[in-house]
């Protein structure tokens, strides 16, 4: 069906005569979308892969036509792959890829290809950051636009730009900073839209793509100040940008914005403890999946999981739900499905953790404990299958998880038969590992956990 979809755009464009717009003047003809990169969404995986293949045969050819551009060009596609698939490998492939492009740019002295280079380097660091919790690498990406004067810059280098600036005034807990960071997407969202206007497709992804990244900051901000008209104002945001797109062709980009409404929504519910708020946010949750497939775009289809299992989770806090509980399990049980396939993937730490809170909120309204039984046998034997050495982040991982196990038991029970001191030693673990890997994100959560365990204690 998409395949037909797909092959329906390309005989339109070429009833009318309009070239595929990759961006560059006589983008490649090769692969099924003869270098359009707004049909990309419409492949799954598998073709996906394909083309990025098909776009590397065309880079590497001898004599081809402005080499820079189709390097470029194939690091768009791989970094797309990357997104979806959450392959480290494709991710290396788009950086090397738009890095090459770089050094042609620089050698022929071509200031806006180098700056639309450098920004498919910034965009490709921030994808490695989300996807495996490395912070530093959005600190390479800073650096890398930093690198680019002033006159070249784009409208794209200036979305870019505040998205870091929020991301690193997030990391530093100054939310005063971060609101600044979201009135700096103003302008260059103005921009991306009038360009939207002229060059079609491919600039009209990279608007909704920029604008998801606002919506992003807006939400983290509502949620640090549980500010209900930063809320309001993100479940409007996405609701705009949602509108103009339209799921068939563009399910993607669609279902991120729609998922966005939803948390903004599920925000607002828990904010004003409405959960007829809540609902309406896994009503829009379950339509952004609906829109979605495990092989079409696996990362898309366990986030949007993910995002419902946190919503079903709210649900059950705010009703004291056991069932509601008990569908936020079943959420991140369908997400870990396609997670556990890359297991260092940041994504994949939240929902074992938010999962092993479900299941431990489960026993504490039901005082079943045999939940908990089957929950640390269950991390138990993950950690036995992957060893520390193979898998340190994953190993990590499952200590944290079964660590916030053993805090249920305890809270459960009123009694400490020294399990308390477990999970201290495995969140203490989990802590030492992630700080030495670099990963911010986990190691915050760890030391949140050890803290704590330490007021437990402490009562």
């Amino acid at each position: 069906m998409r395949e037909a979809m797909f092959e329906f755009g390309r005989d339109l464009k070429r009833l009318f005569g309009v070239d595929a717009e990759g961006g560059f003047k006589g983008a490649w003809r090769e692969g099924l979308t003869g270098g359009d990169t707004s049909l990309l969404e419409l492949l799954d995986v598998r073709l996906l892969t394909n083309e990025a293949r098909s776009a590397d045969v065309v880079a590497g050819r001898i004599g081809s036509k402005d080499r820079g551009a189709r390097l470029l060009e194939a690091a768009v596609v791989w970094r797309e792959l990357a997104r979806r698939s959450g392959d480290a490998t494709a991710l290396r492939k788009g950086a090397a890829q738009a890095e090459a492009a770089v050094k042609i740019f620089e050698t022929e002295r071509r200031h806006d290809a180098l700056a639309a280079a450098r920004c498919e380097q910034a965009v490709l660091a921030v994808l490695g950051a989300d996807l495996f919790g490395d912070e530093g690498l959005a600190a390479a990406a800073s650096m890398n636009l930093a690198r680019t004067p002033a006159p070249q810059r784009t409208a794209l280098c200036g979305a870019l730009a505040a998205g870091l600036e929020g991301r690193a005034a997030l990391s530093d807990n100054n939310v005063d900073r971060a609101l600044a960071a979201v009135q700096a997407y103003e302008a260059p969202l103005r921009a991306l839209a009038a360009a939207k206007r002229v060059k079609g497709g491919p600039a009209r992804l990279q608007l909704a793509d920029q604008r998801a990244a606002r919506i992003e900051l807006i939400l983290a901000c509502a949620e640090r100040m549980k500010d209900r008209a930063l809320a309001e104002l993100a479940v409007s945001e996405a609701k705009t940008a949602a509108g103009v797109l339209d799921p068939d062709f563009e399910p993607l980009a669609w279902a991120r914005l729609e998922g966005l409404r939803g948390q903004a929504l599920v925000l607002l519910g828990e904010l004003d403890g409405e959960l007829s708020r809540i609902a309406d946010g896994v009503e829009a949750l379950s339509a952004a999946a609906e829109v979605l497939t495990a092989d079409h775009s696996p990362m898309d289809w366990a986030r949007a999981q993910a995002s419902l299992g946190v919503a079903m989770q709210a649900m059950g806090e705010a009703s004291t739900s056991e069932r509601a509980f008990e569908q936020a399990v079943s959420a991140y049980d369908r997400a870990t499905v396609v997670l556990k396939v890359q297991p260092a993937l940041a994504l994949r730490a939240v929902v074992a953790n938010n999962r092993a809170l479900c299941l431990a909120r489960c026993a504490e309204l039901t005082a079943d404990l045999a939940v908990l039984d089957a929950a640390e046998l269950a991390f138990k034997a993950e950690l036995a299958a992957a060893p520390g050495g193979r898998d340190p982040a994953s190993w990590a991982v499952a200590q944290m998880n079964l660590a916030r196990l053993y805090e249920a038991r305890v809270e459960i029970t009123g009694r400490d038969d020294g399990r308390l001191a477990r999970a201290g030693a495995a969140l203490a673990c989990a802590f030492d590992v992630f700080s030495e890997l670099g990963l911010r994100s986990l190691t915050d959560l760890a030391a949140q956990g050890l803290q704590r365990l330490k007021q437990a204690q402490a009562a």
